[in-house]
């Protein structure tokens, strides 16, 4: 994604794996600031997980490829690590699948911080081609609506509900967005305008509530969000908007898992602090 660091723009991605340590675009402090974190164990992985450092189902997975090939490479017990990492974000379906996958290329004997690296690489590239397939789906004028962060800050590049915008964009279309707040944390606010501000995409941030009435009022012609899951039947999790969109009748698109209904779907509880306390360490708006 482009990022403009002391007004010089650059292409970073939200993880990556650098001389043994893990390193991410710290999300608590955007759009005020552009920090990186730095995870030198898997627990400071786990933690940056965790304290929402990074979120967003694919950039968790990966973040857990690199925390697993850190053990790895560090000589730690690699059961343990992917323990403590699978206790860090339930609902997100990538977090397992990346962990599996690094515990099945550990007893092929395999170098794991390559297949961590390939696992990034496959991401940026599953997340082109959304953006690909997506970008049809936007015209010239469309007027799109998304919740939250499905970004490339919730990827390792491009995004999901994101990537069709800046694919679209890429090719010359003329559209707008419309960013919903995302409260409490703000991510829509804070992370998909400042990715769109990035981008050169033309937007505009709204309240959560005011979402129905563009809605309603015929305002909207494309819905994308994202999803930690989406099941076989068109059941989500983590997605508010979802219902929305159904009952305006708005276009919507998604990504499905093995989960046959809303009942497989795993869940969690979020702290209540998480809607009446700053994290430590994220920035004021």
């Amino acid at each position: 994604m482009r990022v403009t660091i002391d007004g010089v723009p650059r292409e970073m991605r939200t993880v990556w794996f650098d001389d043994g340590i893990v390193k991410l675009i710290d999300q608590r402090y955007l759009p005020f600031e552009v920090r990186v974190y730095e995870a030198k164990t898997y627990e400071d992985v786990a933690v940056a997980i965790e304290d929402m450092v990074v979120r967003g189902s694919p950039a968790i997975g990966a973040t857990a490829a690199y925390g697993m090939a850190q053990a790895a490479h560090q000589g730690l017990d690699f059961k343990a690590a992917a323990d403590r990492l699978r206790k860090t974000r339930p609902t997100g379906h990538d977090l397992f699948f990346a962990i599996d996958s690094m515990l099945k290329a550990a007893s092929g004997g395999d170098d794991l911080v390559e297949v961590a690296e390939r696992y990034a690489q496959d991401n940026i590239e599953q997340c082109r081609r959304i953006g690909e397939h997506g970008a049809k789906l936007i015209r010239n004028g469309t007027r799109i609506l998304t919740h939250c962060n499905a970004g490339a800050l919730a990827a390792v590049d491009y995004g999901t509900a994101t990537a069709p915008m800046r694919v679209a964009h890429e090719n010359g279309r003329r559209f707008f967005v419309y960013v919903d707040e995302t409260r409490p944390r703000l991510q829509g606010a804070r992370l998909t305008a400042w990715e769109l501000l990035e981008a050169g995409i033309e937007h505009a941030i709204i309240t959560d509530g005011a979402a129905g009435h563009f809605l309603g009022h015929g305002e909207i012609d494309l819905v994308l969000v994202g999803a930690d899951r989406i099941a076989v039947n068109g059941d989500t999790a983590n997605n508010v908007l979802r219902r929305g969109a159904d009952e305006h009748d708005r276009r919507r698109s998604g990504v499905g898992c093995e989960d046959p209904n809303r009942g497989a779907i795993s869940t969690r509880g979020a702290p209540s602090r998480r809607a009446s306390h700053r994290p430590e360490g994220e920035s004021r708006a």
